[in-house]
Order: structure tokens, then sequence, then C-alpha cells
């Protein structure tokens, strides 16, 4: 009797041993990936609960980390990645009978890049071609310069697993992969001399509550209320976090350096609920990676078909969020071809100031000054408005006139103004139809800027009043 039970366990043993739970690995985690280098990573994936999954990192051969799968199958652990450089190394994991072997991994620098249609654009769209990319695509194989593309996807809930793979860059892999992103990290690239991965997830015409993590309202009902109130429409979902939820959340475990994000133009419906949402998404999005990472973004360019002031009010919003933080903000209103196009084709240059923010405020490379110029103070003299800003150098135009200034009275009725930069680098604004101006606004609207600091930025949107 005891020989036959002893013979019945090993059986049952052997039994489950061959039909024991795959081994398996996010997708995030596969041949040629980038990992965040010099820093603590994590390393999950999936397997039987009750083996042990080991671990063995080609950089440091002698040490085997182990996990074991808790009940739902989910194991961790965390490796020690080596600072960047081109050898290329290899991950074995092993539990049971599953072994995989992921390979060509480099270490380096990992961005995320986010958005909607603007930060989507990709080499590929050539009924809409970027304009200043020239040969680029041709030219581009770089075997340090990797793309992760998240396919579109949403979902109410939580995903463990998003499809999709690394792709070493190359002239086939960079023709689909967002212009602004391929240009931030082939910038990242040649500044710091280290490998750079580039998660490139985004769907054009994307709301900012779609992309925003679930736990954010469930602790800010006014949040929840703001995010309620988005239209649906039929290009993209609109439920809030449902492309957080599949096209974020996947990756929150992955080491990334920071973000660069271009979005806002499917807010302008409510505009001035854009900075509550969207500061919360920075903080969420930190809080859920587990990391104070810096968050460079786009304020968005004029375009004729919003609805009155409804996208100056989101630009407005969305420098006040300059406060927050390790954020940057960048201003692309006179990278605009066509006004009457929402997606301006002037693309690389959109990139380049994006990496100049990143390399200044993040890298700490000196002598690079990306502050945009901006309104200082208002003060009235005869008449006329008399406007202070901080830039880099005496404000210029370029072209015959300055344009998009307005000035209004006490009655608050806005007027085209004249305007001309002063020797002391003052602005002096004033019309004819108002004697006694109160309030100046510039760009407050659809117009191209043509006033530049002695760095070519352009002197940013503002307003003086809150009517």
């Amino acid at each position: 009797m005891k020989k036959t039970l002893i013979l019945s366990l090993f059986t049952c043993f052997a039994l489950a041993t061959a039909a024991q739970t795959p081994l398996r690995l996010p997708s995030i985690i596969g041949d040629h990936a980038v990992l965040q280098q010099n820093t603590d990573v994590k390393l999950w994936g999936w397997g039987p609960s009750t083996f042990t999954v080991r671990v063995v990192c080609s950089w440091n051969p002698s040490d085997t980390l182990t996990a074991v799968p808790g009940k739902n199958s989910l194991w961790e652990t965390t490796v020690r990645t080596p600072k960047a450089s081109n050898k290329r190394y290899s991950i074995d994991f092993v539990c049971g009978n599953y072994s995989i072997a992921v390979s060509d991994i480099m270490t380096g620098e990992v961005w995320l890049a986010s958005g909607q249609s603007n930060m989507e654009f990709a080499f590929r769209d050539y009924d809409r071609s970027a304009l200043d990319v020239a040969d680029e695509v041709a030219n581009a194989a770089n075997n340090e310069l990797r793309f992760f593309r998240v396919e579109h996807d949403y979902s109410r809930f939580p995903l463990e697993n998003q499809s999709g793979r690394w792709e070493v860059c190359t002239s086939e892999s960079a023709d689909k992969m967002s212009i602004i992103a391929y240009y931030f990290g082939k910038q990242i690239h040649q500044a710091t001399g280290a490998p750079v991965g580039l998660i490139a997830s985004y769907w054009g015409g994307s709301s900012v509550q779609a992309w925003m993590p679930g736990e954010v309202f469930c602790r800010d009902t006014v949040l929840k209320t703001l995010a309620d109130k988005i239209t649906p429409v039929n290009w993209c979902p609109t439920e809030p976090s449902a492309l957080y939820n599949a096209m974020i959340f996947p990756f929150i475990n992955y080491r990334i350096a920071g973000t660069i994000w271009y979005q806002g133009e499917a807010n302008t419906e409510f505009p001035e609920d854009y900075g509550l949402l969207f500061g919360a998404l920075i903080d969420g999005w930190r809080k859920v990676f587990g990391s104070d990472f810096p968050f460079y973004y786009v304020q968005i360019a004029p375009w004729n078909g919003y609805w009155q002031t409804s996208a100056a009010l989101v630009r407005e919003q969305q420098e006040r969020c300059l406060a927050i933080p390790r954020t940057g903000m960048i201003s692309v209103g006179d990278l605009v071809n066509d006004i009457s196009d929402i997606h301006p084709r002037i693309k690389k240059e959109v990139g380049m100031r994006l990496v100049w923010s990143a390399l200044a405020g993040h890298y700490g490379v000196t002598g690079l000054q990306t502050d945009f110029p901006a309104f200082e103070s208002l003060r009235m003299a005869k008449g006329k408005a008399v406007v202070t800003v901080k830039s880099y150098g005496k404000l210029s135009c370029r072209g015959k006139e300055i344009c998009g200034f307005q000035i209004c009275g006490a009655d608050r009725q806005f007027y085209p103004a004249a305007a001309r930069v002063e020797k002391d680098g003052t602005i002096t604004v004033s019309a004819k139809k108002v004697a006694q101006p109160v309030a100046v606004r510039y760009c407050f609207g659809e117009i191209i800027p043509n006033l530049f600091d002695a760095n070519g930025l352009p002197l940013l949107p503002f307003r003086t009043d809150q009517f």
C-alpha cells in the first residue's frame, strides 16, 4: 500500500512537471531591447507557482537571480544594469522545463513618446510628408537607436501585456516611426553616446483623459467629473483610462529615463479643464512608474479650425503646468507651414527643441539656452501699453511688422494693435480705437508668431486679462 502511494505521488509529480505552466515574458523584454543604464531595473514575467525562475545576465554571469511566481503566476526580480556602451548582452531565463534566451540587449537611455497625431505623425505619412526631413529615412540605419512601437489598443481594465517587439533602427523601421520621437532619440544618442530605446505609444485624436491612470480618478472626484465631460468620437476611445490601461500600464515596470508628450488638440472642447487633467496625468504616471522622471511636452500649434479661443486657453493651461517640477514645455507656433492644417509639416525642429530641453534639463549639458521668451509685466503710459518680457537678448521681428497683438479698454472689446520693440527691449502696443488700454493679448488665437529672441525662439503667447 505504501509503495503504491509513493508510486502514485511520483507519477503525479512527473505528470505535473511535464505539464507545467509555460514560462512567459512580457513583449517589452525581448531581443534588441534597450534597458535603462547604470540603475536597478525590473525583470518580470509569468510561470508555474511552485517552480523557481532563474535569471542570468551576461554582464554578470556569476550572479544568478531567482524569483518564485505567486498564485497569479507573476514573478519579478531586480537587476543592476551596467553603464551604457556599444556592448550587446543577453539574458537567460530558466524555469523547470522551459528556458528563454533574450539576446542583442543594450543598456542606454529609454524614453517614452506619447500623445496624439502630431506625435504619431510618421515618415511614411507621405500624403502629409514633413518638410524638413530630406532623405533621412534612407540614411536612418543605426544599431544603437531602437524602437518599441505599441499597437493601438484599449481596455476598461489594465492589461498585463501588449503585443509588440523591439526593432533596430533601419530605413524600414524608421519609416513607421514618429518623426518627432525619431529625431529626439537620434540626437540624445549623438549627444550622450549612449544607445537609445524609444517606446512609442500614441493614438491620433486621443484625449488626455484616456491616457490617465484609473487610480487618479479614485483619489479625486473632481478629476473624475472633468474626465467624464469628454464627448465620444468615432476615431478613438474616449473613456477615461482606456488607452492607459492597454498602451501604458503593460510597461510601468520598465525603467525609463523620461517622457516626451504632444497632445491637447482633442481637449479644446473644455479647455479650462486641461491643466488639472494634464497635471494629474504627469503625477499619475510618475507614481505608477515609481520614478520622478522628467516630462517634456509640446504646446499645441495654431490651427484655424479651433472654436474661438479654445486652443489659446489650452495653451495657457499647458504653460501653467510648468509649475510642476521637472517639466519643460516647447512652443512650436512658428513651425506652422499652413494654418489650415492641424498637422504642421515641420517636424524635425519640434524633435530638436524637445532634445535641447532634455539635454539642458535632464542631462546637464551646458551652453544651451532653452527658455522661451515670455511675458513678465505690463504698465500703461500715455495711452499705450508697455510690455516687458523675459528673453535671451532683445526680441526682433521676422517680417515687415509685428503681428498678433491686441489691446482693449474698459469695455473689454479687443482690437488689433500695432507694436514696436523699443531700444530697452520693452514692447509698446497701441490701437487707434483704444484710448486707455487696460489689457494686452499676444497670439491669443490662431496666429503664427513672428517675435523671436536672440536664440531664435518665439515669444510665448500670453494675455494679461482674465476676462
